[in-house]
């Protein structure tokens, strides 16, 4: 056995050192950027002309130290003795002795004779950073290996990549009383930082690749909300060392945000031409007249639906919108542009239908949640219920249910109940204007589908301040996708009860406003398993 004794040196603002000694004699390794584990034992074997054939490195624990583990101390500012186990060399004291092996160089500069002492490696910026999360996922780990139940946890994403309902909420509640078994009730906004960062390190496929770090569904330090910390003030509550809880930021992104459109040359842009246009598309039965004219318009008019005193007359200075069809694509192309106007009916069908339903087998199986699944399944007509494509959005509002209202509406409403406010149904022959007549209260947008059956629908219409608006086809999933548009068309927020199934929408699928759109916990996790 070698004992070397290894301290971390700062030289200057770029530049780092190893000194190593034995006995009476010492080295310098140097190096600029990181220094790896083989080019430390090759600048070791060099210095003190030993070999490096089978040399293996112990710490004073008597642990072997390889590659991961040397980055790791390589952060600590004294690494203490390691031990160098050589092969057998009856004269390695007279090679260490040796006047090759005596010499060493001195940092700053003054008793440097030999050039080769430093070495220069290259810079590997990410590796701190990669040593950091590795320190992070093997304490979670080491949490959930030493708790009752952690080790179904570790199995599970083993096996399938991902968590359920339950187990992610098995796993809060290990870490949670963990932290605040070490840290107290009310640990820092580092603390929670780290557990989050951990889990996601532990279980990359855990992170939401939308979000800017990806774990902050587990725990956003900009507002304290995700998972970690809500458990947190469950704990602190049952402890009554509760605080208040943070008020909720409002959002920027969204429907209700104002935004730049793609410009078009023919616009515009004088109040005067507008009024033009608006009273010669009030007149004409030539529908490619309307279409032109609307275009031109649509500065003008989303103007109109951000301005709190003008929104409400949007349908009586643009009445076409009640007639003819595709109005609200039209626009939400001109926002948007064509791509992003088509994501949804290109990825719902071919990837994220399936997803939902396979996520759906992880909720509690209600009778209404089985006929909706046994609907989007099923490849025939469908008897009783809604069609095979209402069925499946119809199953997101199950995987993605209501929030709670807070105080003043204690509770949440069911995905059942959620639903209706997604689409209803009245059947062929029913007044549609009787319908709107009936509405209480002014609501965000729905569809209204009329049919002889809810599998059967001849027509939908999109309901919105109590005028009917109808949809360009009659498939049920293309009249969702125009649906979902017209709330950035007319500048109208998400029903609180479908917010996030259209938070989930907008941000995964649509990928509009992603960085700008706070989301609930629950849609940056289901967001996470969909994209990974």
């Amino acid at each position: 056995m070698v004992l070397l004794i290894v301290h971390f040196i700062l030289f200057s603002s770029r530049m780092q050192a190893l000194r190593v000694k034995y006995r009476d004699h010492q080295k310098y390794i140097c190096f600029e950027g990181q220094l790896t584990f083989k080019s430390f034992l090759d600048c070791v074997a060099k210095k003190f002309d030993i070999p490096t054939l089978d040399l293996k490195v112990y710490d004073e624990s008597q642990t072997e130290v390889d590659e991961e583990v040397f980055e790791f101390l390589l952060m600590k500012q004294d690494l203490g003795v390691l031990e160098i186990c050589l092969p057998r060399s009856p004269n390695l004291d007279d090679l260490l002795s040796s006047p090759a092996s005596s010499s060493f160089g001195n940092l700053s500069g003054d008793n440097s004779k030999d050039s080769d002492d430093t070495i220069i490696l290259q810079q590997s910026p990410d590796t701190r950073k990669r040593a950091e999360d590795a320190r992070l996922g093997q304490m979670i780990e080491g949490v959930l290996k030493n708790k009752p139940g952690g080790e179904r946890i570790l199995n599970e994403y083993a096996r399938t990549k991902s968590l359920t309902d339950s187990r992610r909420r098995d796993m809060v509640k290990i870490l949670v009383a963990h932290m605040t078994s070490e840290h107290g009730t009310s640990p820092s906004r580092h603390i929670k930082e780290d557990y989050a960062k951990g889990i996601t390190a532990l279980f990359p496929y855990l992170a939401d690749p939308r979000s800017k770090f990806g774990y902050e569904h587990f725990y956003n330090a900009e507002d304290g909300s995700g998972y970690l910390a809500w458990r947190l003030k469950f704990v602190q509550k049952e402890s009554s060392e509760g605080q208040k809880k943070t008020p909720r930021q409002s959002l920027t992104g969204g429907p209700i945000a104002d935004r730049e459109p793609y410009r078009e040359e023919n616009w515009l842009t004088t109040e005067s031409l507008c009024c033009e246009a608006i009273a010669l598309m009030k007149h004409t039965a030539d529908e490619a007249i309307v279409k032109e004219k609307m275009k031109q318009t649509f500065s003008y008019r989303q103007k109109m639906v951000h301005d709190p005193i003008k929104a409400s007359e949007i349908f009586t200075a643009f009445p076409r919108f009640l007639d003819i069809a595709g109005m609200i694509e039209q626009d939400f192309n001109l926002m948007f542009g064509g791509a992003t106007s088509a994501k949804f009916l290109e990825k719902w069908p071919t990837v994220y239908k399936q997803k939902v339903l396979e996520q759906s087998r992880g909720l509690t199986q209600t009778g209404e949640l089985q006929d909706l699944v046994q609907n989007a399944e099923s490849t025939t007509e469908v008897e009783n219920g809604w069609d095979n494509d209402m069925s499946s959005i119809l199953v997101l509002v199950h995987l993605l249910p209501p929030s709670p209202h807070g105080r003043k509406r204690p509770g949440k409403l069911s995905a059942k109940q959620a639903s209706d406010h997604l689409v209803k149904f009245i059947k062929t022959g029913t007044s549609v204007q009787g319908h709107l007549d009936s509405i209480m209260e002014c609501l965000q947008p729905y569809l209204l589908a009329v049919g002889t059956k809810r599998s059967v629908i001849h027509t939908y219409f999109i309901v919105i301040d109590k005028h009917a608006i109808p949809c360009k086809s009659p498939d049920s999933l293309a009249c969702f996708d125009e649906l979902f548009k017209a709330h950035f068309v007319f500048g109208t927020s998400y029903n609180p009860d479908l917010a996030n199934v259209y938070n989930f929408l907008q941000t995964t699928i649509y990928e509009i406003d992603v960085d700008s759109t706070k989301v609930n916990p629950r849609v940056a996790e289901v967001r996470a398993r969909m994209l990974r």
